[in-house]
C-alpha cells in the first residue's frame, strides 16, 4: 500500500515516519473494530476513540472513507495469509477462508458491499478488487490443473473455467448470507467443489 498524499515530501523524515505509523495504527484498529462491529454507524467514531484522535483526524491519513476501507480489506487479506498452513492452497484455502469469514461478519459484509460497488475504474477500491480476483482465479486454476493431471478432478473442462465457477459460487453464497445468516458459505462451497470437480465416470 502506497502512502499517496499522506504528507508533504517537504516535511522532515521523522514526521513522515510518525504519520505512517499512525496510519498503520488506524488500519489495525479499524480492522479489529469492523470485524465484529461492522463499518457503518458509529464504527469510525469508535476507531477514532481507540486510536485517541477525533473522527475527522482519521482522514488526515487517508483521501477518504473508501481508501481507509480498502486498506482494511488489504489488512484482512494479510492476516488471513499469515494464519494459513503451508499445505492450504487453492481450493482448500478457499473453503478455509469462508470459514474464517463467518467469524468476522463485519469484514465479510464490508468485502461484499465494496466489491459490488467498485467496478468503476475511478473507485478507490477498483484496483484492489481487480488484482485480487485475478490472483484468486490464477491460484485456483493452478490447483485444479494440478489435480487434473493426477486424476483427482474432472478434466473435460479448462481449469480456469472451473476456477471462475468456484469464485462465482463463493461470491453468490456470500451475497445470500448478507440476507440470511443461516446460509453456510463454507459448507455450500465445499459441497459445490466436490460436485463440480468430481472426475467424470469411466465408460
Amino acid at each position: 500500500m502506497k502512502y499517496t498524499g499522506l504528507m508533504s515530501s517537504s516535511k522532515p523524515r521523522g514526521q513522515y515516519a510518525k504519520g505512517a505509523e499512525r496510519r498503520e495504527q488506524i488500519i489495525q484498529m479499524a480492522t479489529d473494530v469492523f470485524a465484529t462491529e461492522g463499518f457503518e454507524g458509529a464504527a469510525l467514531k469508535r476507531v477514532a476513540e481507540l486510536v485517541g484522535v477525533k473522527e475527522a483526524t482519521l482522514f488526515h491519513y487517508f483521501r477518504g472513507k473508501q481508501e481507509l476501507l480498502t486498506a482494511v480489506l488489504a489488512e484482512r487479506d494479510r492476516r488471513s495469509l499469515a494464519a494459513i498452513e503451508e499445505k492450504e492452497v487453492g481450493l482448500s484455502l478457499m473453503v478455509r477462508s469462508a470459514e474464517r469469514n463467518r467469524r468476522e461478519p463485519g469484514l465479510t459484509t464490508l468485502y461484499a458491499v465494496a466489491s459490488a460497488t467498485a467496478n468503476d475504474p475511478g473507485h478507490d477500491s477498483h484496483g484492489y478488487f481487480k488484482e485480487r480476483y485475478a490472483e484468486v482465479v490464477d491460484a485456483l486454476a493452478a490447483d485444479i490443473e494440478r489435480r487434473q493431471t493426477t486424476g483427482e478432478t474432472r478434466s473435460d473442462l479448462p481449469a480456469r473455467n472451473l476456477a471462475r465457477l468456484v469464485v462465482a459460487v463463493s461470491d453468490g453464497l456470500q451475497l445470500q448470507w448478507l440476507y440470511d445468516k443461516d446460509v453456510d458459505v463454507a459448507d455450500g462451497l465445499s459441497e459445490f467443489i466436490d460436485a463440480l470437480l468430481k472426475p467424470q465416470a469411466q465408460t
